[in-house]
């Protein structure tokens, strides 16, 4: 609930804990929303209803809550192009797996002066189950591979250099590390690279 809060720049009341985490106040924070999946009763949209949910579905005091994914936007999109671009990547490969994904944008300022827009994405870990008192069922442990994040990661650079493309803007983004990118520039013989 505390990080739900913090990301999204709000105040939301943890019953777990009896204590409201205000973040209010927070600078930075341009957007937040929660996508659902299309079985997922409408509460679920109510940001303190769903992360204090998730709390409750959880019995061990070591449980991992939700998984956070951190995304950089690139600062040559317009605001409304930066949304629908998180939006659209958070819908087709999170939400579709059945996951709740809630994400805020927030704006910095950059070591060199500029914006550095990126955006938090808290993502549930157990599919719906409208029968259960939570309104969550199992765990979907699947969700957590490395290959998954690995294709995820390629994924967004897809989107990203689609949005850029559409806003016609030459830079593109590679997923890849800088090793790997290094390796393939010298196998192909460009040096400067």
């Amino acid at each position: 609930v505390a990080s739900a809060a913090y990301r999204s720049g709000s105040a939301l009341g943890d019953e777990t804990q009896s204590v409201e985490h205000d973040f209010v106040a927070k600078r930075g924070v341009v957007h937040s929303e929660i996508v659902l999946p299309a079985d997922a009763p409408p509460w679920m949209a109510d940001r303190e209803r769903l992360w204090n949910a998730v709390e409750a579905a959880e019995k061990r005091k070591d449980a991992q809550l939700a998984r956070e994914i951190q995304l950089a936007i690139p600062r040559e999109l317009d605001r409304r192009a930066q949304t629908g671009l998180v939006r659209d990547f958070v819908t087709e490969h999170f939400v579709a797996l059945g996951m709740v994904a809630d994400f805020a944008i927030h704006d910095v300022r950059a070591r060199d002066g500029g914006r550095q827009p990126h955006s938090h994405v808290m993502l549930t870990l157990r599919r719906i189950d409208p029968e259960s008192r939570t309104g969550f069922g199992l765990k979907e442990t699947a969700w957590n591979r490395k290959e998954l994040l690995c294709e995820w990661r390629e994924a967004w650079a897809g989107h990203v250099n689609a949005a850029l493309e559409r806003a016609a803007v030459a830079e593109r983004v590679d997923h890849r590390t800088l090793e790997a990118q290094r390796r393939e520039a010298a196998a192909a013989g460009n040096f400067a690279r």
